[in-house]
């Protein structure tokens, strides 16, 4: 069993900043890769980036590339999510997931656990 719970999302300008925080709770597993995905209104689910548990292996889209960077401390059992140059269009409700390893990272699909999501709203 897996959960997660996300938080740090809030109301910020255009060209700021905002570290999301990701949370989870695992009874047994581990070697989990974990995600971040979003969602803005009448739109589907989009890939933003991901880690595997060992933290070698990151990926991002390329919209955020450059801009965001995903991080992890596997001792206190949380993926953040550091986000600058935001834009109005990053805009959107932002998930953590997590799936066992594979070579896949960017398929929402492969992920079975996920969390209730955080607002990020950009202004302009």
């Amino acid at each position: 069993q897996v959960q997660l719970v996300e938080s740090g999302g809030e109301l910020v300008q255009a060209g700021g900043s905002l570290r999301l925080s990701c949370a989870a709770s695992r009874s047994t597993f581990s070697d989990l890769t974990s995600g971040w995905f979003r969602q803005a209104p009448g739109k589907e689910r989009e890939f933003v980036a991901a880690i595997t548990w060992s933290g070698s292996t990151t990926s991002y889209s390329d919209s955020v590339k450059g801009r965001f960077t995903i991080s992890r401390d596997n001792a206190k059992n949380t993926v953040y999510l550091e986000m600058k140059s935001l834009k109005p269009e990053d805009t959107a409700v932002y998930y953590c997931a997590e799936k066992l390893w594979g070579p896949t990272l960017t398929d929402p699909g492969l992920y079975p656990y996920w969390g209730q999501g955080t607002q990020v709203t950009v202004s302009s």
